[in-house]
C-alpha cells in the first residue's frame, strides 16, 4: 500500500513473462486536504487463501495520475 510519488521508466529491465494470475482491480476516488485521490485496489485471486480479500492499493493524485495518463497515452497509443 502506497502513494505514488512519481512514475520512472525502469530502464534496463525487461518483462520476463506475463504473470499467470488473474485478479479484480477496483477504483475509488475520493478528496482528502483538497486533493482528488485515486486509490487504485487489488484483490486476492481465486488461488488465494483468501480469495477477493483486498492485497495491495496504490494511491495517486493529480501529478502521479497525469504522469500514469502519459505512460499509458505514449505505449499504448490512446488518444485525447
Amino acid at each position: 500500500m502506497a502513494f505514488v510519488k512519481q512514475i520512472q521508466k525502469d530502464e534496463g529491465r525487461e518483462i520476463r513473462s506475463i504473470h499467470p494470475t488473474q485478479l479484480v482491480c477496483k477504483y475509488i476516488v475520493a478528496h482528502q486536504n483538497g486533493h482528488r485521490i485515486l486509490q487504485l485496489n487489488s484483490y486476492g485471486s481465486d488461488a488465494r487463501d483468501v480469495p477477493g480479500k483486498l492485497s495491495q492499493t496504490l494511491q495517486f493524485d493529480e501529478s502521479s495520475a497525469a504522469q500514469l495518463y502519459a505512460v499509458l497515452k505514449a505505449e499504448f497509443g490512446f488518444g485525447d
